[in-house]
């Protein structure tokens, strides 16, 4: 098994922005090809998808996208329409995720829904999944339209089933793991898959990298899902506490049931079940999760699949690119830290 590789850079860089200095001229354009295409005579699209678009967050689906057409010696400009549509599709999903999980924080600012309205955020969410389909098709590769247009039904149905699961105790974890490959780590798949297929890569790259994309995902979201019980707000980028408050079932929850005695269960049915919660009953949740190791446990998951995400890399040479991705899964980790 590989260590997570020590690349080298300025330490006060993170991985995300070594890999934006090593992909500027590509994020640059594909930046570029956002603020166009968020364009329309409606003043309310541009000025409601920027305020999202635009709050700062990493765009590090589509970061993955350039980066991984870097690492295969893609030479054409495909790629850049490919990641500025990963970003829409991106995009679109929180617009409709805000509707639905009433939070009040999005990417450290209030949410679209609640300036402009739960309507205007879901159709301007439409008028971004449009414009993504627009930049797939110009793209020119029916097979990298197709593995987008699939990984957005697919989050599609991943939140649908985690809104059937809403506040349903009995969730298993299988379930949970079924919800966050389809509504997190399919996209990033998608992201890393596109690639190779413009390249034309052999199929075991091809493979490697969908590999990569999906391991990071499900990293990614466990990490998330272990911050919202024990994180710091500027980590998560949400309100802290939201899971809890909106009733979703996530590991740290399903693995501390598991452990629960009836007090335990009962407290879980009150504050998941019937949403009947005070100002203390999040400290309480903490504490149980804490002392069950729920939140270590969903941790110790997240590394494991972060290790098994640099694995999938080693097909490719050793370069500053490829050790860039493998310390990036390492650093997804890192944020609970």
């Amino acid at each position: 098994m590989n260590a997570p590789v020590q690349i080298q850079r300025d330490d006060a860089l993170s991985p995300v922005q070594h890999l934006w200095t090593l992909c500027r001229d590509d994020m640059a354009a594909v930046d570029a090809l956002i603020v166009e295409r968020m364009h329309s005579p409606i003043g309310m699209i541009p000025d409601l998808a920027q305020h999202l678009v635009g709050a700062g967050g990493k765009r590090l689906r589509p970061l993955l996208t350039v980066a991984t057409a870097r690492l295969c010696d893609y030479s054409g400009d495909a790629h850049h329409k490919l990641a500025a549509a990963v970003e829409f599709i991106h995009s679109a999903t929180l617009l409709h995720d805000d509707v639905v999980d009433e939070s009040d924080l999005r990417r450290g600012r209030k949410p679209a829904n609640l300036i402009w309205g739960n309507s205007a955020s879901i159709l301007v969410g439409d008028f971004l999944f449009a414009r993504a389909f627009n930049l797939m098709v110009e793209a020119g590769s029916m097979e990298a339209l197709g593995i987008l247009s699939n990984a957005s039904s697919v989050i599609a149905e991943g939140e649908v089933h985690q809104l059937a699961a809403l506040r349903n105790i009995d969730m298993t974890e299988d379930d949970y793991m079924t919800v966050i490959e389809a509504k997190t780590a399919a996209l990033f798949a998608a992201a890393t898959e596109v690639a190779p297929v413009i390249t034309g890569l052999d199929a075991a790259k091809r493979t490697a990298l969908r590999d990569y994309g999906m391991k990071l995902g499900l990293a990614f979201q466990l990490v998330d899902d272990a911050l919202d019980y024990g994180g710091q707000q500027s980590a998560l980028g949400k309100s802290v506490g939201d899971d809890f408050r909106e009733g979703k079932m996530t590991l740290p929850v399903i693995r501390a049931l598991a452990k629960a005695d009836a007090s335990e269960t009962e407290f879980w049915r009150k504050v998941i079940v019937a949403r009947e919660q005070d100002d203390l009953d999040l400290q309480r949740a903490v504490s149980i999760l804490r002392r069950t190791g729920a939140l270590d446990e969903t941790l110790q998951m997240a590394r494991r699949f972060s290790v098994e995400a640099i694995e999938t890399l080693d097909p490719f040479e050793r370069s500053p690119l490829r050790d860039c991705l493998q310390d990036l899964a390492a650093y997804v980790v890192s944020r609970a830290s």
